[in-house]
């Protein structure tokens, strides 16, 4: 190896104690500390990584950082040199099992520990995930095709369109159903905006990710491919939906409306919730249980609308006190056509930004009100400040979340310049994102230990 691999992505404190004890990246080792000793795979790091931790792979499967300044030595046990490939065996199929498209948009959709050298191997292709899932074999016959290599976070109109058109030629060529996979952090944005771009689908098309990679114990990804591929292959509930773990315990998953789901938690696995809503229902190895009647239903025809555009400037704003005008200003001078605005309590902003609101309308910027709670409705007619917001030509969004009202912003803004007809598009429900009424106890959470979860979960409405 190069002087490169063999401390790969090291430098500064690290390399030095690396070099210092003449250990390298895949090196086994026993690492003496001040504050314990430890045994594992030393790992390779990121370029944009620190430079004052050494990364172990523990027998037990998990990764810990270990502070260079603490180390007081460094055995070199073994080594074992991770090889990133996964042996592919030939996903078998049966006619009898439905057909799904396994659209993959970057991360790892699955992968699995290569107990030979410690490794997490990504894994894709449908032999690479029979390897790593087999439990899928069971399910349909699976087809994928690798669409973006992209980070969440960097998921934006360019994909969103491009991914809902290779839906629309999926569903032609008379798939069964579609799985997508995504990174977490941005998935419920793209699920808004499927939702809206992808209308009237004939066949279940689900997004699915995993909070935990495949080299933890813990990981949620295998648990959470079965249960999206099982929607897709099998259940009759025909819309953009998310698929994510339910409880914290390996269980169930469930399964989200598109443009009612947002992701609550930085890193467990039970992050994603139906806000304002009960989700669609629960999905385990096992089978379905829709919690509502009320979804759009498998058809046998292959008859979709892709409605496929964005327009890209539309900024959201989170309120906050003392919040300056200039904010809202700098968003119109620089050509802004649409502004959805998080607001605090039943939709309000301070006075402060009136003018602000008031140029807007004279620019003809769209500005709509959403609530920063997530759970309830914007009602501006209660309090003179609504009002004076409303007059000022912010119109209230109802019950959307403020990243689907983002999104259904851009959507209308990308179809017309007619503000009336932009109105009309914004306050139309399309796919859920506006409801009639919200469950009563919807925004409940755990506290003092009290557990509702079990009754409202199992709740089915309509």
């Amino acid at each position: 190896m190069t002087g490169a691999d063999i401390h790969k992505g090291y430098r500064g404190p690290s390399l030095d104690i690396l070099r210092k004890f003449d250990v390298k990246v895949w090196s086994e080792v026993s690492v003496t500390t001040t504050r314990g000793n430890f045994e594992g795979i030393i790992l390779p790091r990121s370029e944009t990584a620190d430079d004052l931790h050494i990364v172990l792979k523990l027998d037990t499967g998990y990764n810990i950082g270990v502070t260079a300044d603490t180390i007081t030595g460094i055995e070199e046990l073994g080594y074992r040199r991770a090889a990133y490939k996964i042996p592919e065996k030939d996903f078998p199929y049966d006619e009898t099992r439905p057909n799904v498209k396994l659209f993959g948009t970057g991360g790892t959709i699955a992968s699995r520990l290569d107990y030979r050298t410690g490794a997490v191997v990504p894994a894709f292709s449908p032999g690479e995930l029979y390897g790593s899932v087999p439990e899928l074999a069971d399910i349909c016959n699976l087809e994928t095709e690798k669409l973006y290599g992209v980070f969440s976070e960097n998921m934006g109109p360019e994909q969103w369109i491009g991914t809902a058109r290779q839906i629309g030629k999926a569903i032609g060529e008379g798939v069964d159903g579609i799985v997508i996979g995504h990174g977490t952090d941005t998935m419920h944005h793209t699920a808004a905006a499927l939702s809206f771009m992808v209308q009237n689908s004939p066949v279940p098309i689900v997004m699915v990710g995993s909070q935990r990679s495949s080299d933890r114990p813990s990981s949620d990804a295998a648990l959470n491919l079965i249960c999206a591929t099982k929607v897709a292959g099998e259940s009759d509930i025909a819309e953009v939906t998310v698929c994510m773990f339910g409880p914290t315990s390996d269980q169930y998953c469930l399964l989200h409306h598109g443009t009612r789901v947002r992701k609550m938690h930085s890193s467990s696995r039970s992050a994603f919730r139906t806000i304002g809503d009960v989700p669609i229902g629960k999905v385990s190895p096992d089978g379905i249980e829709p919690f509502r009647t009320d979804y759009r239903r498998r058809r046998d025809d292959k008859s979709v609308d892709i409605n496929a555009v964005f327009e890209e400037k539309v900024s959201i704003v989170y309120y906050y006190p003392n919040m300056k005008p200039d904010i809202i200003d700098s968003l119109i001078d620089n050509g802004y056509r649409g502004i959805v605005i998080a607001g605090t309590g039943l939709g309000h902003v301070n006075k402060p930004l009136y003018p602000a609101l008031e140029k807007a309308r004279e620019k003809g910027v769209a500005v709509y009100m959403t609530v920063q709670t997530l759970w309830g409705y914007v009602q501006m007619y209660v309090y003179d400040t609504g009002r004076d917001i409303m007059g000022l030509g912010v119109i209230p969004a109802e019950n959307m979340l403020p990243e689907v009202a983002y999104i259904k912003l851009g959507w209308a803004l990308g179809q017309t310049t007619d503000l009336e007809e932009v109105r009309r598009i914004m306050l139309t429900p399309v796919a859920d994102e506006i409801t009639e009424r919200e469950p009563h106890d919807g925004y409940l959470v755990f506290q003092a230990g009290v557990s509702w979860l079990t009754d409202h979960f199992h709740r089915v409405r309509r």
